[in-house]
Order: structure tokens, then C-alpha cells, then sequence
């Protein structure tokens, strides 16, 4: 079972992206659960959402407090709150951001967990492109499907044809294409 926690603030599509993550999971023929877990609800505030992917009968309901994969949709969160915490050993990390891993201020961090692979990519500026507001979740699902090969990029399709309809779902779709190959392409890891 793959386990998944996503950070983000309120308003960027946290609680979307878990959605989406388990209905693509649910098209590829697998079980999947998500759920979200707020603070003060408001704009802004930190919110943290849930995803666990399996192929059996998933029985835990708590919050996934060992993730074997963290999606940080804003890179301010790294130095706010604990995102790094209970962090599988061998996980993987996928930030939005402009900058490279090693200008993000983690190279302590990579030191002390040299078996975890950390990705960074501009998932706002795809956003920004196509929808005309940086709202990274789609751009992070499809990096997800991208990087762990969990889910097919033609689930991440189906799911937010699912999720969103008209032009909202074909600008999504651009969105999730840009992510998809360019994480295939580029391997922005450490």
C-alpha cells in the first residue's frame, strides 16, 4: 500500500488532489481512500490532506502519520511546519517549486536521509499557464503518477474529466500532460 500525505494551504486544491489521486486509483483497477484534515479553515491556513492506493481492502482510517510519499504543494511549508515527519526511510518527495532541490535550503536534511528521493518542479507555473491561476494540485497528481508510476497517466485523465467538465477538464488535462512529461523527461531529483 502506497501512502500518501499532501501539504498545502487553504484554497490550493489539497483536499482536490487527494480526490483525484484515488479516483485515478479507482480507474487503474485499485482501492484507494482520501481524506482531509484542517486547521482553522480559513485562505492561506496549512491543510494537510490523505491518500492511501492499495490492492486489497484498506482497513486504516486514521491520518497517515508514515508516508511513504509527500506532495508540498507550497515550499514555504517547509520551513513552518513538520512535513518531514514519520517520512518512510526510502520515500519520495515532489515540491512545486521554481527552485532546485539544493536552493531550497535542504541539503542537512538530504545528508541525514540519503535514501529518500526529493523532487522539485514548477507545478504553479503549469497551472498558471493553462488555468490562469497557479493552483497546483493537477500538476501534482500527474507528478505523482509521473515519478511512482502508481497510477497511469491516462487514470490522472479520467479523473479529473471526473472531477471537473468543459473547458475547466481540457485546461486540467494540459496541466496534467506538462507535469507528466516533464517529470518523464527531466528526473529533477537530487
Amino acid at each position: 500500500m502506497i501512502e500518501i500525505r499532501i501539504h498545502g494551504r487553504g484554497g490550493q486544491g489539497v483536499v482536490t488532489a487527494a480526490e483525484l489521486l484515488a479516483s485515478a486509483a479507482f480507474h487503474d483497477g485499485k482501492v484507494a481512500q482520501a481524506f482531509p484534515s484542517f486547521g482553522s479553515e480559513r485562505t492561506g491556513a496549512p491543510v494537510t490532506a490523505f491518500c492511501r492506493i492499495g490492492t486489497s481492502q484498506i482497513r486504516s482510517r486514521e491520518p497517515v502519520a508514515h508516508p511513504n510519499v509527500l506532495l508540498i504543494q507550497d515550499s514555504t511549508l517547509l520551513y513552518q511546519e513538520h512535513v518531514f515527519r514519520g517520512l518512510s526511510e526510502q520515500g519520495i518527495v515532489l515540491m512545486n517549486s521554481i527552485r532546485k532541490v539544493e536552493e531550497l535550503g535542504l541539503r542537512d536534511w538530504m545528508v541525514q536521509h540519503p535514501e529518500v528521493e526529493v523532487y522539485s518542479f514548477p507545478a504553479s507555473d503549469f497551472a498558471e499557464k493553462h488555468l490562469g491561476r497557479s493552483i497546483a494540485n493537477v500538476a501534482m497528481v500527474a507528478g505523482f503518477a509521473s515519478i511512482t508510476g502508481a497510477l497511469t497517466k491516462s487514470s490522472v485523465e479520467y479523473a479529473i474529466k471526473e472531477k471537473f467538465s468543459g473547458q475547466m477538464s481540457e485546461s486540467n488535462i494540459q496541466v496534467a500532460n506538462d507535469a507528466f512529461d516533464y517529470l518523464s523527461s527531466h528526473k529533477v531529483g537530487v
